[in-house]
């Protein structure tokens, strides 16, 4: 997960300095399935990003923080939805 999490936050400070960049993953959410675009724009730029990958990602971040309160039991407090790091990369890259 960490090399995806590196990975991502390569391609957007490299989107940051490249406003075509930037644009050109902006687009890939007017497609027909964003993530998979997204994803093959990744792997285009030299990322090897998968939809699977972002999925898991989250799930497995999410999955440790539940673990990791009171034994991740039903009693572990509610958080606020999982880590989506695809949703996290165009809120970080829509930021002014």
């Amino acid at each position: 997960m960490d090399n995806l999490v590196e990975m991502l936050d390569e391609l957007l400070k490299c989107a940051r300095m490249d406003a075509k960049l930037k644009e050109e993953l902006l687009a890939t959410r007017q497609e027909k399935n964003p993530l998979t675009a997204f994803c093959a724009k990744c792997r285009e730029l030299g990322y090897p990003v998968y939809d699977m990958d972002l999925a898991m990602a989250g799930e497995e971040f999410y999955a440790a923080i539940k673990r990791s309160t009171n034994g991740g039991g039903e009693n572990s407090p509610v958080l606020e939805g999982e880590d989506d790091f695809y949703e996290l990369f165009f809120a970080s890259l829509e930021e002014k």
